[in-house]
């Protein structure tokens, strides 16, 4: 099977660190695959680099908005990019388009428009309330060739809204990690800490992703100033960049309220660093303070480490933490409950090596690369079973026209909920 992975763009964050995790263990056998992404960002020399092709298409300008005038020039983004990803797709012929996002699933899916290529959408973001969420939803619903894999139950629920039929196109692959970038050494620990001249009796607090609002490094920081004299030992580390769009306003903020707020030695901000796996060894504590997470992979990447987890119960979060077992959780926005969670932790080491023991084992059990990849293998074999359906159904004509007439069936996929973690609750 020829898959075609587009991405929208070619900077490199969560969702892009997943897709190059796929295309590195993709059975080479079966899958035969090609990338195409923009060329703003590392993605292409990162592709490259696993030995796979990867060729370049125009950036897609285009975000929620209210405002009538960017409406029209991100449309006109929109449609560029979808002709050049069009005339890629008629050079290529692929089997199916792996989208790696809503917003690349929505391009390649008008790209592909009668031409009965499959379209999978890998949903990594949670939709806005915005009119245009829900006509994204109804496009999804009214093209009948659009599969989804959504990152966690939250994400489904999310993308499917009232469309309650659009359940029967999504199926939920919770992330992994590779366990081998991710674990505890102890030397690891000795020698990152002293390179972060931190001292045996310093308590790292770190913090580790984009830097942009949702995340909450802002309230993190100022939650952190109120601690000083409950863990005066207490070192704030946080590790990130701003990618998108007004998010080099919020580093600057940060910044200044991290000098206004705490001693320069307490509250330390690293920037871009790719030694994650290291940092996160050197940590005694990873607080996630998202106020929006689909999912949250470093929360994966900290467990592995056997680093204990404050997080805060947003969207996905509580799919991979079970509270004051495998992890901490509070309420998102909660300054107060952040404050006692900071606290209480900090000073206990006990509850700290108990939440890391646990962590650990849980990461190991569900959520290891070789399960993701069996889930992600799975479902593209599914697809391949229902095109032998569609082509009975059809007097023999290729599956792809099949997949025109024939709305896709659920695929036992969902299955993987009850190995990797509690299933939610449709809303």
């Amino acid at each position: 099977m020829k898959i075609l992975f587009y991405n929208h763009t070619g900077k490199v964050s969560g969702a892009e660190r997943l897709l190059l995790m796929i295309l590195s263990r993709l059975d080479r056998e079966n899958f035969q695959s090609l990338v195409l992404c923009p060329k703003d960002g590392p993605l292409v020399q990162m592709v490259e680099e696993l030995d796979l092709a990867a060729e370049t298409l125009p950036e897609l300008n285009a975000r929620f908005t209210w405002r009538p005038n960017c409406l029209v020039r991100y449309l006109r983004s929109f449609l560029t990019l979808a002709r050049a990803l069009r005339a890629r797709v008629a050079n290529s012929k692929p089997d199916v388009i792996h989208a790696n996002s809503i917003r690349a699933g929505l391009a390649a899916t008008v790209a592909t428009f009668g031409l009965g290529i499959p379209v999978v959408w890998h949903l990594h973001d949670l939709l806005p309330r915005h009119p245009l969420s829900s006509a994204i939803r109804a496009f999804a619903f009214l093209s009948l060739h659009a599969r989804m894999i959504a990152v966690s139950r939250a994400v489904a629920d999310n993308f499917c809204g009232s469309f309650f039929p659009l359940y029967r196109r999504v199926s939920v692959i919770l992330n992994a990690i590779d366990l081998a970038r991710f674990r505890s050494d102890d030397t690891v620990r000795r020698e990152t800490r002293a390179e972060l001249q931190l001292d045996d009796k310093d308590l790292a607090i770190g913090i580790v992703g984009q830097l942009t609002p949702r995340k909450g490094q802002l309230e993190l920081v100022k939650a952190f100033a109120k601690t000083v004299n409950e863990i005066p030992q207490g070192v704030l580390i946080v590790v990130g960049a701003p990618l998108f769009n007004r998010d080099e306003d919020y580093a600057e903020l940060l910044r200044c309220a991290a000098s206004e707020l705490n001693d320069t030695s307490r509250t330390r901000i690293l920037g871009h660093r790719n030694d994650i796996g290291r940092l996160m060894q050197a940590f005694d504590l990873l607080v996630v303070n998202s106020s929006v997470e689909p999912f949250g992979l470093v929360i994966l990447e900290a467990m592995a480490c056997g680093t204990p987890v404050l997080a805060t119960r947003a969207d996905g979060i509580p799919e991979i933490i079970q509270h004051q077992r495998n992890g901490w959780l509070l309420p998102t926005g909660d300054e107060a409950a952040l404050i006692g969670a900071l606290v209480e932790l900090g000073t206990s080491a006990a509850i700290r090596s108990q939440l890391a023991v646990e962590g650990r084992k849980h990461v190991a059990a569900s959520f290891t690369v070789d399960r993701y990849m069996a889930d992600f293998q799975s479902f593209y074999q599914g697809l391949a079973q229902q095109n032998v359906v569609n082509q009975e159904k059809t007097g023999g004509s290729s599956w792809l026209n099949g997949l025109r007439n024939c709305e896709l069936s659920p695929l036992p996929i969902q299955e993987c909920q009850s190995r990797t973690g509690r299933s939610r609750q449709r809303r």
